[in-house]
């Protein structure tokens, strides 16, 4: 029989986790599902100033410790993406692409998605200069110019961020003035890296593999001015316009707004017996940090309420979980947070599995990922780790030796298992790494049937090289879905590359934006992918 969690939380940003804090500590079984990396938006912001008792924290960080402090209390995790749910029974169903998973009541905590302008070439030069994520792209537009759209907190937080990579960044704001705090604002105009036109709109972006030219129109004035790069260069352009609730799942379901925002009560209470909605997702007055963990905890507390009385009226005996005792804190190369997660997953592993690192003739190279990898070793007796130069004769024929040092994943064999990670996995592709041996020889990862059948009809060699960077939020989800493809189907191979490191395949493929998926070497495509879409792009090669 399926297991019944008393609280299914959808979305790890900060009212999720919030839901998740409280609901573990009040000893109920909450299972928390998000689609990428804990944290929601706010684990892309740089610096928040404005949260009580915290002078000044990085985002990540912040969310980093609030999922420590969920597992701490029993919280269950996992990553995956919800495609349909169904709250018309007691037992509420959320369907995933891993499972189903059944819970008395549900948290709706999906957050929000960036808004699109759709003016010319938004679209085309998506990922070949046009981004969403300033964490994420930066680091590609290093002596640039960057373009920045919006008036808004969010444009003004990243246009200073970006001042740290672009030569100059210029904010286009529709609006005659910045619509944030003073105190951001005034940060934003005084600094001399930015130049900002208000009363203005971007009417197309333009160029060649990639974007050179962005034109924009002040809407006072009539004039249209057109920047084209310096030298050939290449340009960036940012779009941060605003936001718009994650509710298409929802609708016809739950009662929403007219602009799509899920309508509560004051107890975070929707239209539907036990369904909650918390944070941005939920019409309300002010989307702040603030605001988001208290929508998080008044909804898990009248869930509490509920749960007891259905189980006093019931006479359920739920068992009571103990608390999971906080461990010290390590020394070494993993944060307490990563070393669970190691943890955590080796002990899945049904058989041991081999870890080999080739060696690249920089030893400076060598050095990061060569402690890493010895690392893992330590840390589970799962994982049996191997060094090669790499002119080692034992390799000769059987691996791939394009950009080293490399890791190398072996089946329980000794067979290459077609996955290769020329980077360092650590970071946001930690967890990547993890599931790609858990895929080998551990617990089987489950998805709908009729994906699994797709998989299978890819009767062609194809090779698959994903470019990431290690502050990319957004590559996790695309290497994830393709390393399991791999794990199915002995057609497909992977490399995970990080592309700040092997330049030369930036270079190569003009990337400037990640991930960046590249298919038998000619292929190009950028953004996010889902399972389905990774197998939608391999269908046509």
């Amino acid at each position: 029989m399926a297991k019944i969690y008393d609280v299914i939380v959808i979305g790890g940003g900060p009212a999720g986790l919030t839901s998740g804090i409280y609901g573990g500590r009040s000893k109920l079984d909450v299972l928390m599902i998000e689609k990428d990396n804990l944290g929601g938006q706010i684990s892309l912001t740089d610096e928040v100033v404005n949260y009580p008792g915290m002078k000044k924290i990085s985002g990540s960080e912040l969310m980093k410790a609030m999922r420590e402090q969920a597992k701490s209390f029993g919280v269950s995790f996992v990553q995956t993406e919800v495609i349909e749910v169904n709250f018309s029974q007691d037992i509420k169903k959320i369907i995933t692409q891993s499972g189903v998973y059944e819970g008395r009541s549900v948290i709706i905590a999906s957050g929000l998605v960036h808004k699109k302008l759709n003016f010319k070439g938004e679209e085309e030069y998506r990922g070949k200069g046009i981004s969403y994520c300033a964490t994420c792209d930066g680091e590609f537009f290093v002596d640039r110019d960057i373009f920045v759209i919006g008036a808004g907190f969010a444009a003004c937080q990243e246009a200073l961020f970006l001042t740290r990579y672009g030569k100059k960044v210029h904010i286009i704001a529709r609006e005659p003035e910045f619509t944030c705090a003073r105190s951001i604002a005034d940060k934003v105009l005084t600094n001399p890296k930015i130049e900002v036109s208000f009363n203005s709109e971007v009417l197309e972006v333009s160029g060649d593999s990639l974007a050179r030219k962005i034109k924009t129109k002040n809407n006072i004035t009539g004039e249209v001015v057109e920047y084209s790069s310096e030298d050939g260069e290449n340009i960036g352009v940012f779009v941060f316009v605003g936001q718009e609730p994650k509710t298409a799942l929802y609708k016809g379901k739950i009662d929403l707004d007219d602009d799509g925002y899920i309508l509560t009560d004051t107890r975070m209470r929707t239209n539907l017996d036990m369904i909650y909605a918390v944070g941005d997702i939920r019409q309300k007055y002010l989307r702040q940090l603030v605001t988001a963990v208290a929508d998080g905890a008044i909804a898990i507390s009248d869930v509490e309420k509920c749960l007891y009385d259905y189980k006093i009226k019931n006479n359920s005996n739920v068992e009571i979980k103990k608390e999971v005792q906080i461990e010290e804190k390590p020394q070494g190369v993993f944060s307490e947070e990563m070393l669970n997660l190691i943890k955590e997953t080796t002990n899945k592993f049904k058989e041991e599995i081999e870890l080999v690192l080739v060696k690249s003739e920089d030893d400076e190279k060598n050095k990061k990922i060569l402690e890493v990898s010895e690392e893992l070793g330590k840390i589970s007796n799962k994982i049996k780790f191997k060094i090669y130069e790499a002119n080692d004769e034992y390799l000769k024929d059987k691996i791939s030796l394009v950009r080293l040092p490399a890791l190398y994943l072996l089946d329980k064999d000794g067979k290459y298992a077609r996955i290769k990670y020329s980077t360092i996995p650590i970071e946001h592709e930690l967890e990547s790494f993890l599931q790609a041996m858990n895929n080998i020889v551990g617990e089987e990862e489950k998805v709908r049937e009729n994906l699994l059948e797709r998989i299978n009809k890819l009767d062609k060699k194809i090779n698959v090289k994903i470019g990431v960077s290690l502050k990319c939020t957004r590559c996790p989800q695309t290497v994830r879905a393709t390393q399991f493809i791999v794990s199915k189907n002995k057609n497909i191979d992977l490399e995970v590359i990080d592309v700040i490191t092997h330049k030369e395949f930036k270079t190569k493929y003009d990337i400037v934006g990640v991930p960046a998926i590249v298919v038998n070497d000619k292929n190009l495509y950028f953004g996010q992918m889902n399972l389905e879409e990774m197998i939608e792009i391999l269908e046509k090669q």
